[in-house]
């Protein structure tokens, strides 16, 4: 059988997600309006207002979710910064927005629509890239799905927030770097820093990875190419919104923590010992804090030995973050989701290249959280 027409991880990806999608805007009366989630407090864009949700009402009713943040962006930008929880923060993640409003051609009632394709073509394209990637590392196409089936991508199309589109662009710069096609690469992550500011540690990796073999004229063009952008944006944002966009998070967002992990302590400490028990036992600590302590682990020892290849620096980056999460990112399942797409990715691409079969082979555990979908 041609590889035209084998069975390929992003079309079972693709088919599983318009399924998905399919149900959720059947079971929500047809209404596109569905896939970015409008809270009614922001929609009254009365400027940075305080939700309140009482204990017997629905939250996401009240609050709604970070995909209205980008429709309200791409409905009007000049008219957004009042519907914003946080304006400048919101804002820094333009490109979706900015994709929406370009494809909707202005149509405000096209606009969930956009969001849904762009990011679609973001999840199977980057599937299919992933897979090119671990054929070139001689495993099997399959262990794409780890990544293509991750709740915290596919929940970002359902919700049009901008991790599959900011971490597709990563995989596509990846793609492009192993094709020592360095200056395609820099742009991706460029691209890919003004959808989701955090896929930034992909750039920090590459630049280590320069720096530790002494490539110091690819680390001066990624830097320029990539952060040269970003600055700028960061300057029309304060020079629009009074202040940079960089920042822990939105509405009720806590810093980064300066103890390691303690934003996942913060749930007994903070709320209870039994959201504590449910959450970290069942969650965070398998999908999130084991992973990034292996990473850890792996990665420092890889670099101590010089061995100085990309994925152990690129591992290291996205690993290094982990223990200084906020407790606001730990106390919200799916935020925590969201975050660790290029901590999931980074160790596929790891454990396929080291053939640690073992470790790949359980990286596929994390498919199982797809089971999230179930709360819409």
């Amino acid at each position: 059988m041609s590889n035209y027409t084998r069975p390929r991880p992003w079309l079972l990806v693709l088919i599983l997600t318009v399924i998905y999608l399919g149900v959720i805007f059947v079971a929500n009366d047809a209404d596109p309006k569905v896939f970015v989630t409008l809270g009614e407090c922001y929609s009254v864009c009365a400027g940075n207002l305080e939700c309140e949700v009482p204990d017997d009402a629905d939250a996401i009713q009240i609050e709604g979710y970070d995909g209205q943040f980008a429709y309200y962006l791409a409905r009007d930008p000049n008219a957004a910064p009042p519907c914003l929880d946080v304006p400048a923060y919101r804002a820094q993640r333009m490109l979706l927005p900015a994709l929406g409003r370009v494809l909707s051609a202005g149509q405000t009632t096209l606009i969930p629509w956009a969001f849904v394709i762009v990011n679609l073509i973001a999840l199977a394209g980057s599937t299919a890239l992933l897979e090119d990637l671990l054929i070139a590392l001689n495993v099997s196409r399959w262990y794409a799905l780890t990544y293509g089936l991750f709740v915290g991508v596919v929940m970002a199309v359902r919700l049009s927030t901008t991790e599959t589109l900011a971490y597709g662009l990563v995989i596509a710069g990846l793609w492009f770097g192993q094709r020592n096609r360095l200056w395609q690469a820099a742009i991706m992550f460029a691209l890919a820093g003004l959808a989701k500011e955090t896929t930034g540690l992909f750039t920090a990796g590459y630049l280590l990875y320069f720096a530790l073999n002494r490539r110091w004229w690819a680390a001066l063009r990624m830097s320029l190419i990539v952060g040269v952008p970003f600055l700028i944006w960061q300057i029309v944002l304060y020079d629009w919104l009074g202040e940079f966009g960089l920042s822990s998070g939105g509405a009720k967002a806590t810093p980064f923590e300066i103890i390691p992990y303690a934003g996942l302590f913060k749930i007994a400490t903070e709320g209870s010992v039994f959201a504590f028990l449910i959450l970290a036992g069942l969650l965070f600590i398998p999908a999130a804090v084991g992973p990034s302590l292996w990473a850890l682990w792996h990665s420092i020892r890889d670099l101590r030995n010089r061995k100085w290849d990309l994925y152990p620096c690129l591992l290291f980056t996205n690993a290094a973050i982990m223990p200084f999460v906020p407790f606001s990112t730990y106390r919200e399942p799916l935020g925590m989701f969201r975050f660790i797409p290029g901590l999931v990715l980074m160790v596929v691409l790891y454990t396929a290249q080291r053939k640690m079969r073992r470790p790949l082979l359980y990286s596929t555990l994390w498919i199982v959280l797809i089971l999230f979908i179930v709360s819409g």
